[in-house]
């Protein structure tokens, strides 16, 4: 069930402003966790038609990242960044999502020793379905982003 402290995702993330993409968690577990959003025509990573189905993995990494921040605060730790190393198989059945479509995003821990994180993932819409393993890296101590 989902603590009513983890509903603001930006609270969660190493990112913020308009890079949280995600608008809302609608569930998570011990090895899962799955969010929403709807596409937006902000121009951040598309136009104001369609994002580029490629953006699908940024959706499933901050889906990730979320399920990390969760149990870093679940654990009295502070966010950590971490690091997307790659993606195996990713399959999209469309090529870009229409903007105002409604999206839910599951990221499932597939694997995880103490810095790497091997997680199943899968975007579902409207006729969307999309999959693919997200190979993640997170360092053992807090790093500060530059910028």
């Amino acid at each position: 069930m989902i603590n009513s402290n983890y509903t603001d995702i930006a609270d969660l993330l190493p990112h913020s402003g308009k890079m949280v993409l995600l608008d809302r968690i609608i569930g998570f577990g011990d090895n899962f966790l799955i969010a929403e959003l709807r596409v937006r025509d902000d121009g951040l990573l598309g136009d104001d038609q369609a994002v580029p189905a490629w953006a699908g993995i940024e959706y499933m990494a901050q889906a990730v990242a979320a399920y990390a921040g969760i149990n870093a605060k679940r654990a009295g730790e502070p966010i950590k960044l971490g690091f997307l190393l790659g993606t195996r198989r990713y399959n999209s059945n469309v090529a870009a999502f229409r903007v105002g479509t409604l999206l839910t995003i599951r990221a499932e821990l597939m694997f995880q020793d103490e810095n790497l994180g091997v997680f199943d993932c899968s975007i579902q819409g409207a006729d969307i379905e999309v999959y693919a393993n997200l190979n993640v890296y997170q360092s053992p101590r807090e790093m500060v982003a530059c910028g």
